[in-house]
């Protein structure tokens, strides 16, 4: 069997002509490679994406978990352990060493596959917002992720898009693409087919383009040359070594806080260990280290050294929540900053509307032509409005007018299933649909008048022209359609059935007035124009636009989605206000933002208005008017700026390249997934799947469960640490009183050193975890924003973990006071069957508090049953407590004595106050308002 032959690469594709390129990698530039031939490439080429930092071996990862100081003096005290065994052998198994050996290896499993599962979230979300890229293959235009391109792929890049990879150009219309990233250029560069006869320098090669650059303007088709390393951004990327990751904001925050807490409990350890050296009689070294093996386990057992990996994964799993709902994270750091959002401003087509854009009516010379029919299946009547004098004329003008739409395009209507879809943009689709409802095929269209020319849309000109040759009649023309006010100031003359007659300015007032008209009744309007050119008017530019014969206004709707009045209602009733922005005319703006309950007085301000108002006017503005339209891009950013003033925390969409810098600017930058171009996409936090408003208001939603579900393990890991830390020191600093001592033996202490260990394993484990995932309450869209600014710890939450704490440490030295004699409580038990009661009790105080966590102000009974995950996680460590207390391993392992039901049912009694006193904390401060630091958002 011969081996697989494959294309040789192109050593340098800008000297070649685009055929010879083309033929050397086997490909029809019109039919693209087959998806068999792709598969092959693939695999051969490899993946086109830049080689990443190779991940860490899963043994490294694991070792790594031992690396922590605290672990290693574990290790250490294991060590130590076992050698006093050896030499002492005052029991069969060193228990003690064996105890504390296991328990770092729990550990060390759990922080393994929290990490684990965290990178695993992580790697799944940099999936999700993988680049994408447009293909020919198999004769099909395709969708697929950038990755997948191989050589010889035939890729279509256009304005706003990012090049997939190094591509020679076959064919390009008016195409600029910015540079800068890879040669330094500022300006954008034009492109164009031509070969290059001479070596040039990268930044000279017009006729390629490169993978990572941006398109500008204009649209082409281009064979791949290069992917992956292979590319000229490959090259430079293998110069440069990979870089780590950075922390968010929030993850900072909290590593603050636990080394914080870490210093200030290392310190009572120390105190702690000094204290009871000062107070009892060391027996030896056995007992010097046990009390030192006390001090590093109480250190160990309250640091929350794992907690930015739990934070990571219930982030990570949090964001994979919110791209089932179509919100897709492309930075973490903006999770927290959804929770502080409290104006959202959103574009109008597509977002608060389906985007679907549907043609109604056709105004011309002699009347009103309506359309019937919805979305994009091309089927509805084609009716006179009212009776026209002339109809025959009506219907000459309205037909030419939807020809001359329909040539001026570049969107594509195809059927699929049944399902009628538009490729390109929705707009031009309403225009390619209303001509095929009167009759015209886009084919035919195209047969007759075959493209030779085009000048590109843009958001300063608000035009698009096309430049054809009439196969029918000798001749070039040129259609043109773009804004009507715009497009009326380029006209001279006036179609009227099948003459052309001068534009008087009589007949302009008409026609903005009817323009005007179809406005108010939220109509998006188009005026449509064409002129024959002669020889002089090529090649076409933006000064061929001029002397136009207007044939008429087109008037299309683009409703508004089902959803998104209840969304509006929601980030309204969540203190969220919603700020609609539209390149639209101001009345249609107005109508469709009464509709879904944005402005409700039809006010509006458009662009050239805040071209003419002062920052401080524009400041005084936007605290009252929520609509703008006729608004480009660069006027996103000064409403960014206005707001910002105002203390506001803003989300912003956008989908243009324009729009870059607002997302940039804005708090929360929000890209649209379907519209959006790549640049928006780089330049977002967020990038919705569905370009739906409903999603932003869900993503927003689910910030605020992810935040307030971080608080809540926050809030039951450190008062959970706390309460040990407060039993220990205060059994030390009031041993005397609670009768602490065994006689003349020295002191007794209410926990052993791998009893706080165990504890702070079962405890703070599978509970912690099961609040990372509790699922939203229905309070969480009914409260205004988190204040901007406000820490994830606030003073009111420091005063509930000490709260909790105290109750913890008293109960539990209570209980064990009771089962000694002496003391303040008489008892009659021994000292490890007093221990194992303490035991017992700061363990069931622990998963009663994780009822507390979940909320400062709401009752721990309400929603019990709602986290299945949390009561599985609370079952699972009553029952690893039950196995120490009574497998008789364990107890030599623990210290431990069987309880009997009494003893059970005073440990849990004592335990629950903890539940009771919090609610009747709760109970209080409702009853009779808020407390000094009280904030509802808690």
């Amino acid at each position: 069997m011969t081996a697989r032959s494959f294309p040789a690469p192109v050593s340098e594709p800008y000297r070649e002509p685009a055929a010879s390129v083309s033929s050397a990698l086997a490909v029809d530039p019109d039919k693209g490679l087959s998806a068999s031939e792709a598969r092959v490439r693939l695999e051969r080429f490899g993946e086109n994406r830049l080689r990443e930092r190779a991940p860490v071996a899963t043994w490294r990862r694991f070792l790594g978990q031992f690396t922590d100081v605290l672990v290693l003096l574990l290790l250490a005290a294991a060590a130590i352990s076992g050698t006093l065994w050896l030499i002492e052998r005052e029991s069969a198994l060193p228990y003690e060493a064996m105890a504390i050996l296991c328990i770092v290896l729990l550990n060390a499993v759990m922080s393994h596959v929290q990490q684990a599962r965290a990178e695993e979230a992580l790697r799944a979300l940099r999936q999700m917002a993988s680049p994408r890229a447009t293909v020919i293959r198999d004769g099909v235009r395709l969708t697929i992720a950038s990755r997948l391109l191989v050589p010889g792929d035939i890729v279509l890049v256009e304005e706003g898009g990012t090049v997939p990879a190094d591509a020679r150009l076959i064919e390009a219309s008016a195409l600029q693409v910015a540079e800068a990233a890879l040669t330094g250029e500022s300006a954008p560069v034009s492109k164009n087919v031509e070969p290059i006869s001479q070596e040039v320098a990268l930044g000279d090669r017009r006729n390629m383009i490169f993978s990572g650059t941006s398109v500008t303007r204009g649209h082409a088709r281009a064979i791949v040359t290069a992917t992956g390393m292979d590319t000229e951004m490959g090259r430079i990327a293998g110069m440069l070594e990979a870089t780590p990751g950075e922390a968010t904001p929030l993850q900072a925050d909290l590593d603050r806080a636990g080394r914080l807490l870490g210093m200030v409990v290392i310190g009572i350890a120390a105190v702690i260990v000094v204290a009871v050296l000062s107070v009892s009689e060391v027996r030896g070294l056995p007992g010097l280290f046990d009390i030192l093996l006390l001090g590093v386990a109480l250190a160990v057992a309250a640091v929350p050294e794992g907690l930015p990996a739990v934070v990571t994964a219930v982030l990570a799993l949090g964001v994979q929540r919110m791209a089932k709902r179509n919100a897709i994270v492309r930075r973490l750091a903006a999770v927290e900053t959804l929770g502080s959002a409290n104006v959202i401003c959103s574009d109008k087509t597509g977002t608060l509307t389906r985007n679907e854009m549907t043609v109604r009516k056709v105004v011309t010379a002699s009347g009103t032509m309506q359309f019937g029919g919805t979305g994009y299946a091309p089927h509805g009547r084609v009716e006179p409005d009212g009776t026209p004098d002339n109809e025959e004329a009506l219907r000459a003008e309205a037909f030419r007018t939807l020809v001359a739409a329909g040539c001026a395009n570049n969107a594509v209507l195809s059927e699929h299933n049944g399902r009628w879809s538009i490729g390109g943009d929705p707009t031009e689709g309403a225009l390619i649909v209303a001509a095929r409802k009167a009759g015209f095929e886009q084919a035919a269209l195209e047969s007759r008048f075959a493209r030779i020319g085009e000048i590109p849309f843009s958001s300063e000109r608000k035009l698009m022209s096309t430049i054809h040759a009439d196969a029918e009649r000798d001749g070039t023309r040129i259609f043109t359609k773009g804004a009507a006010d715009v497009l009326l100031q380029k006209c001279t003359h006036e179609l009227v059935g099948e003459t052309t007659r001068p534009l008087t300015g009589g007949r302009r007032t008409e026609i903005a007035l009817a323009n005007e008209a179809l406005a108010a009744q939220a109509l998006r309007t188009l005026g449509v124009a064409f002129r024959t050119l002669d020889g002089e008017d090529t090649p076409p530019d933006e000064r061929t636009e001029t002397r136009l014969v207007f044939l008429g206004l087109v008037g299309m709707i683009d409703p508004p989605r089902a959803e998104a009045r209840e969304a509006v209602a929601r980030a309204k009733a969540a203190g969220i206000r919603t700020i609609m922005i539209t390149g639209d005319h101001p009345g249609t703006a107005v109508v469709i933002a009464g509709e879904l309950g944005i402005a409700e007085d039809r006010r509006a301000i458009t662009g050239a208005e805040m071209e003419n108002m002062s920052d401080e006017e524009l400041d005084r503005v936007v605290r009252e008017i929520s609509v703008y339209a006729r608004v480009d891009p660069a006027h996103k950013l000064r409403l960014v700026t206005a707001l910002q003033k105002q203390g506001a925390t803003v989300a912003m969409t956008g989908d243009g390249v324009n729009d870059a810098p607002a997302l940039k600017a804005a708090d929360i930058g929000i890209a649209m997934g379907i519209t959006g171009t790549d640049v928006s996409r780089q330049a977002a936090d967020f990038v919705l799947a569905d370009d739906n408003f409903a999603s932003i208001v869900a993503a927003v939603e689910e910030g605020r469960t992810i935040f307030s579900n971080i608080r809540k393990f926050l809030r039951y890991l450190l008062s959970s640490n706390v309460g040990e830390v407060m039993t220990m020191f205060f059994g030390v600093l009031l041993a005397g009183t609670i009768g602490l001592s065994d006689g003349g033996s020295g002191l007794v202490l209410p926990l052993l050193a791998t009893q706080i260990l165990w504890i702070n394993l079962v405890t703070d484990g599978a509970p912690a975890l099961a609040l990372g995932i509790d699922p939203a309450n229905g309070l969480v869209m009914t409260r205004p924003p988190r204040l901007r600014g406000e820490g994830m710890i606030t003073p009111r939450m420091w005063a509930g973990i000490v709260f909790v704490g105290l109750v913890m440490a008293t109960g539990t030295l209570m209980v064990f006071d009771a089962s000694l004699p002496g003391g303040l409580i008489e008892g009659t038990g021994s000292t490890r069957y007093a221990q194992t009661m303490a035991f017992t009790t700061l363990t069931l105080f622990q998963l009663f508090n994780v009822f507390n966590a979940r909320s400062d102000e709401r009752s721990a009974f309400d929603g019990l049953f709602s986290n299945r995950w949390l009561w599985g996680a609370v079952a699972l460590s009553v029952a690893l407590h039950a196995a120490v207390v009574y497998a008789p391993f364990l107890q030599e392992a623990f210290s431990t004595v069987s309880l009997g039901p009494g003893d059970w049912l005073l440990c849990s009694a004592v335990a629950s106050s903890v539940l009771w006193l919090r609610e009747m904390e709760k109970a209080v401060r409702a009853q009779f308002g808020r407390w000094r630091g009280f904030d509802r958002r808690q």
